[in-house]
């Protein structure tokens, strides 16, 4: 199961609160201003900056 499109158009980076891009074929969300990919589990995203992953 996909995300909610709904989800997606108020979730943020909870680091810089930059836009996130949902990349749907790597089940994660991206931040390009901080560079930092979290991960989703079973359609839960993990929005802890400790968490992320650079990239």
């Amino acid at each position: 199961m996909a995300l909610s499109k709904d989800l997606l158009t108020i979730i943020v980076c909870p680091k810089c609160k930059g836009l996130l891009e949902y990349k749907e074929n790597e089940n994660r969300l991206q931040c390009d201003m901080c560079r930092l990919a979290y991960r989703i589990e079973d359609d839960i995203p993990i929005l802890l900056v400790e968490e992320a992953e650079k990239y």
